[in-house]
């Protein structure tokens, strides 16, 4: 969530602002950090502060899409198209961000200069830079997602931020760029938290009891509005519901989204509905996890979630050295589907069993399996051995030795072997399935079908199916941007000592293309080898599964 670099004016600005609305930064302060960016430092031992909690932002100052819905100026317009399911949640606070960014007397001004104009995320690298990711799932999505997002602008987008910079019938002749709708969509995937509102003040029918004017014309509750009015059934039966229950809502925080990630996080965010904690009824709070360890000038953290370094660069722009948390994307190819034998059949099987065409493999997985560094068995196969030992129907399908090693998920497997079918196993399949739908009068269920296919088929066809799966994969990954070694060599060069040092840093598109490509090989690298890793565990399965099936 990291900010561009504030100058002091604009900094002094943004403070007072967050003061003026409510706001209480009690034991911090939002001052420049790494690479250009903003984050949030403690600042307790300086003042003589002893209170856990950092900072209080009210939720008044929370942009969410009821607060658009609310606003005087586009809130109408933009409660038609909700309604109209002409916008989505989301969509709302980037037409709201875009409006307020353009408008020139935006009493949102202060917050919004101090926002990011630019990002390391993947959908605003240079060819050259994109040209890094060939081979890689995230150069794929990031590809799709650039097209995407065009055509939403071209098509919608553009028109209503026009529409909704000229409702105050202004004549405004300013009009909204492509950037700016990449800036907003960058804006909300990098800073938005997923907050649990209390359930009354999502669904008041005024917010104006809340509102304390400070009589600052920077105040925005003097913009404030009605409210949105819904009605529950058990409102009237269960009142006391109404004011503990929490709907989980997607919104920006002004002062607490300037904290930076880290696996090791200082701090977290709460609600305070009562204003029990903070004194301050209806707010979030940042509160440190053992303020014993924070001394002043200590940055203060907050963990983003368990993300792999595809995530993180997609999103976020950065990514983590050696990532506990790294994930391969395996997937069959619908179109190399529809040219299989057999190809309808095997889509309607694959659709009784609801199943995927792509799987996550979490590194985690690996622990578990013949070269990871857990012992004894697999606790998360325990179901997947009891399942399969109830799949032979005939008792010639033994459960394969290796079942407590397997580090793949079952769903996909299942996928994989009902692909790999040759003609006569399905002929099989369908007489057995066909028995039940005799004998009981009904279709058989998703497990029928799994239990059908393993019965006739084993695991062979499936695992050869997942071995020329990640074999292509690598190939992939090696023609784009070379081998896992070639990786490991240029990172060993990359020279990063001027871009980690703000007091060095000079901002230059060249420090940042010089990150972003550094990010890159972190990212790739880290694909190849757990390509490496997965395939050497589904080769191991596959000769365990010919020897048995011999």
């Amino acid at each position: 969530m990291a900010a561009a670099a504030p100058d002091d004016a604009k900094l002094d600005s943004f403070l007072q602002w967050l003061q003026a609305n409510g706001a209480d930064p009690r034991g911090c302060s939002i001052r420049r950090c790494r690479h250009e960016g903003s984050g949030v430092f403690s600042t307790a031992a300086e003042d003589g502060a002893t209170d856990e909690v950092v900072m209080v932002v009210p939720l008044d100052l929370v942009i969410t899409p009821m607060r658009v819905l609310q606003d005087p100026l586009v809130g109408p317009r933009c409660r038609a198209l909700f309604e109209e399911g002409g916008v989505d949640d989301r969509l709302l606070v980037m037409l709201f961000l875009m409006v307020e960014r353009l408008r020139p007397s935006s009493l949102w001004k202060p917050y919004l200069d101090m926002l990011p104009s630019t990002f390391g995320s993947s959908i605003w690298f240079t060819e050259d830079e994109l040209a890094e990711l060939e081979g890689t799932t995230l150069h794929r999505a990031t590809m799709m997602q650039r097209k995407s997002l065009q055509t939403l602008f071209d098509n919608k987008v553009k028109g209503l931020v026009g529409e909704l910079l000229n409702v105050d019938e202004s004549g405004s002749s300013i009009e909204a760029r492509f950037e700016d709708f990449l800036w907003a969509n960058s804006i909300f995937w990098t800073r938005a938290l997923n907050i649990p509102l209390p359930r009354s003040f999502v669904f008041s029918e005024s917010l104006d009891g809340k509102q304390t004017k400070t009589g600052d014309d920077s105040s925005l509750s003097a913009r404030q509005g009605t409210g949105i009015t819904a009605k529950n059934s058990s409102d009237d039966d269960n009142p006391k519901s109404s004011n503990t229950e929490s709907i989980w809502v997607e919104g920006l925080v002004p002062g607490i989204d300037f904290c930076n990630h880290n696996v090791k996080a200082l701090a977290t965010w709460e609600i305070d509905s009562a204003g029990d904690v903070t004194g301050i009824p209806s707010s979030m709070y940042l509160v440190l996890a053992d303020k014993s360890f924070v001394k002043a000038g200590t940055e203060i953290c907050i963990n983003y979630g368990n993300k792999g370094n595809e995530e993180l660069l997609y999103l976020y722009g950065f990514v983590i050295d050696n990532n506990l948390d790294d994930y391969l994307m395996v997937n069959y190819p619908v179109e190399a589907l529809r040219e299989v034998q057999s190809a309808g059949i095997k889509m309607k099987l694959l659709e009784i069993q609801n199943a995927e065409l792509r799987c996550l493999l979490p590194r985690s997985l690996l622990d578990n399996g013949f070269f990871g560094s857990c012992s004894g068995e697999n606790k998360d196969n325990k179901n997947h051995a009891s399942l399969l030992s109830s799949y032979s129907w005939s008792g010639q399908r033994k459960v394969p030795s290796y079942i407590q090693k397997v580090v793949f998920p079952e769903e996909f497997i299942s996928t994989l072997r009902t692909i790999a079918l040759q003609e006569h196993e399905l002929e099989l399949a369908a007489s057995l399935l066909g028995e039940i739908g005799s004998n009981e009068d009904r279709e058989p269920s998703s497990e029928e079908v799994c239990s059908a296919i393993w019965e006739v088929s084993g695991d062979n066809g499936a695992l050869s199916l997942l071995v020329d799966l990640l074999r292509v994969k690598i190939t992939e990954l090696e023609e784009g941007t070379g081998t896992e070694a070639s990786d490991s060599q240029l990172l060993d060069k990359f020279d990063l000592s001027d871009s980690e040092d703000p007091s060095r840093s000079d901002g230059s598109n060249q420090t940042k293309s010089k990150i972003n490509i550094r990010s890159c090989i972190v990212y790739r690298r880290g694909q190849k080898q757990l390509t490496k890793l997965f395939l050497r565990e589904a080769e191991h399965l596959l000769e365990l599964s010919s020897k048995e099936e011999t």
